[in-house]
């Protein structure tokens, strides 16, 4: 086995010397960077025109000032007009007859909820 030990390693130091690499500055020449590099220190932006903007952009025109709200002249006699007014109410909506099991209560407050609840419910068969 020792025999074949040294063949490898002799093998590998022989394949180690034989390969050597090139540092040179031509091998390490990337041409598509410099070519790239070029043209991009070449380029010269084209000039924008002064009047390019016209057009695109608006005017900006400012907001009128807004106005500040005036008091009625008459004050005292539209807050005395409003305390001797009587609120309105709304006009109640008919209730809609349910198609449930349970009676509806409308006014007569918790204990008339309790009484609906409490009641027997009779149910028609058909």
């Amino acid at each position: 086995m020792s025999t074949i030990l040294r063949r490898a390693v002799s093998a590998t130091r022989t394949a180690s010397c034989s390969r050597a690499f090139s540092s040179s500055a031509s091998a390490r020449k990337d041409i598509v960077q410099d070519l790239y590099l070029k043209e991009i220190k070449a380029y010269k932006a084209p000039p924008v025109a002064k009047d390019a903007h016209v057009g695109v952009v608006k005017s900006y025109t400012m907001p009128p000032a807004p106005k500040a709200p005036a008091l009625p002249s008459d004050l005292a006699s539209e807050l005395s007009a409003y305390d001797s007014s009587e609120p309105v109410q709304a006009a109640e909506k008919p209730a809609a007859p349910s198609a449930g099991h349970h009676a509806e209560v409308t006014d007569g407050g918790a204990e008339a909820f309790l009484e609906a609840c409490e009641a027997t419910v009779h149910e028609e068969h058909h």
